[in-house]
């Protein structure tokens, strides 16, 4: 019976993947890095966030603000996990249980389509918390394609791709650490004097010319994409479009129809425009964000300096009223982006340094 596993061991404080191996004991993990590191971690001390799902790898966190994880790529050792510990219940996902979850996935949507006027009776909102899970990611992509679309239309975008390079090469900086995400990500710039940004479904950011003109520096973007691209992991924008959407868009998200999604999308960019996320999304995605930026070693200072400058400015910038609507930064939300960042203790590394960011942030305006 196999007793060790290869695994990636984060130490929260830095965004290296370490190689390692990883024991089960009676009472928890034994993990040994290649460098000579051994940690131990008890049962109660774990929770695990990913490697429920088929082809997912298994990652495990201890702590909490920026945890330490370490991710598995072999599915068979929560089997193992729970032959050898089998009272853990259901502090673990037990791979077991995948077919049942296939079985039960199959009759929501069967229930789902029967159900449809007496749910839109009872409220869609609340339905579509619980549908948002079960949506295929491929149905998404297809809907953020298409109000897209038309909601940035080619010849309103700025710049060919190599002038884009740069604002990619962020994207890439904030997600290497990330053990697994589903989303081909991509950042539209819009040539409108708008200050505003907000995340579609399935991995694309509409990023307007004025925001990226109000930035100083290139970790100012920084955290207002990692703000983003959390609104895009947890799928707060595709819970808030199903919120608004018929019952029939619903019954099309969960059986994943490629028309249902052009059709709502062609009325769609009206919508991305008034949506709100819940209080709880937006500090999750503040939250999630600030340990994006650090586990990606930029500097934290730089969203909380931008965050911090249009509140000031706020109300003498009437341009800036979208974005803080959708974006509020209040004073405590500030705060505790403060308090996570000086838990990181270590010094970051300056983004894109042979970089005008001064000339950069306007090639919009002169493309």
């Amino acid at each position: 019976m196999k007793s060790a596993w290869n695994a990636h061991y984060l130490d929260g404080k830095t965004a290296a993947r370490r190689p390692a191996t990883v024991e089960l004991t009676p009472t928890g993990l034994e993990i040994k890095t290649e460098d000579g590191g051994t940690f131990r971690w008890a049962f109660r001390e774990i929770r695990q966030t990913q490697g429920s799902y088929q082809g997912e790898p298994v990652r495990l966190e201890r702590g909490r603000e920026i945890p330490e994880a370490v991710v598995i790529a072999d599915a068979d050792f929560l089997t193992e996990l729970h032959r050898r510990v089998p009272d853990l219940g259901m502090r673990f996902h037990n791979p077991a249980r995948r077919r049942l979850r296939l079985h039960l996935t199959i009759l929501a949507a069967v229930l789902a389509v029967g159900l449809s006027a007496a749910v839109y009776l009872w409220g869609i909102p609340a339905f579509a918390s619980i549908l948002t899970p079960f949506v295929p990611v491929a149905w998404e992509e297809r809907l953020g394609n298409s109000v897209a679309e038309g909601f940035a239309p080619p010849d309103k975008r700025c710049g060919d791709p190599d002038r884009l390079k740069p604002i990619r090469q962020i994207v890439t900086t904030l997600t290497a650490p990330l053990s697994w995400q589903p989303y081909p990500l991509r950042v539209i710039v819009v040539n409108e004097p708008v200050l505003n940004a907000f995340a579609l479904p399935g991995g694309t950011i509409v990023l307007y010319r004025r925001l990226l003109e109000k930035t100083d520096a290139p970790e100012e973007l920084a955290g207002v994409l990692a703000h983003e691209l959390q609104h895009v992991l947890k799928r707060h924008t595709t819970r808030a479009m199903l919120q608004q959407a018929s019952s029939a868009v619903l019954i099309a998200a969960v059986t994943g129809d490629a028309s249902g999604a052009m059709a709502y999308g062609l009325n769609s960019a009206r919508l991305v425009g008034e949506l709100r996320y819940s209080r709880q999304n937006e500090e999750e995605a503040d939250v999630e964000g600030m340990k994006m930026i650090l586990e990606a070693g930029i500097d934290p200072a730089g969203m909380i300096r931008f965050y911090e400058r249009l509140k000031k400015e706020g109300p003498d910038l009437p341009e800036a009223l979208g974005f803080l609507s959708t974006h509020p930064a209040t004073g405590d939300r500030i705060e505790k982006l403060r308090a996570i960042a000086r838990e990181s203790g270590r010094r970051p590394v300056k983004l894109l340094p042979q970089l005008d960011w001064k000339e950069f942030r306007n090639f919009c305006k002169s493309s």
